[in-house]
């Protein structure tokens, strides 16, 4: 394969039809919450002991902002605040089991929902492309790294 003329223009379009397969396998099956909530749930779940600060941190938003979602997603059962037990001035989120549960399931859909794509692909073509995407992540600058352990839900 030739290389395109503008190859950062082809693999932004490229990811876009990823991140489209990995949105449709959460928009078909009717996820309750929002994608902006599903993200919270991913960075607390990914990282223990979060507090509200830490999460509007993560956000880019305001911690006020950062609490309005968390009080959404105690009124649904699927956060729970706790003391921490050093220091019960600070509170601590954490996913409820209804919560990972659905975080579990949209990870599954997700995977389901990239395996019929790469079924679809000739077996030389999915090491290349798996080696490429692992090569990518490595020269990514870290702050990117980071960030990867909530993409999971980023775009659902």
């Amino acid at each position: 394969m030739e290389r395109p003329a503008d190859l950062a223009a082809a693999i932004d379009a490229a990811a876009e039809v990823l991140v489209g397969v990995l949105d449709s396998a959460a928009s078909r099956h009717h996820i309750s919450v929002s994608p902006t909530q599903l993200r919270v749930l991913s960075l607390i779940s990914s990282r223990p002991g979060t507090n509200v600060n830490r999460l509007a941190e993560l956000l880019d938003v305001v911690p006020s902002s950062a609490s309005r979602l968390c009080d959404r997603l105690e009124a649904t059962g699927l956060l729970r605040r706790v003391a921490d037990p050093r220091d019960r001035r600070e509170v601590r989120l954490r996913p409820t089991a209804a919560a990972e549960k659905l975080l579990r399931e949209l990870t599954e859909r997700r995977h389901r929902a990239v395996q019929a794509v790469l079924d679809r692909m000739p077996p030389r073509a999915q090491h290349e492309l798996l080696l490429a995407l692992l090569a990518f992540g490595q020269a990514a600058p870290p702050a990117a790294a980071e960030q990867q352990t909530d993409s999971a839900v980023r775009t659902a």
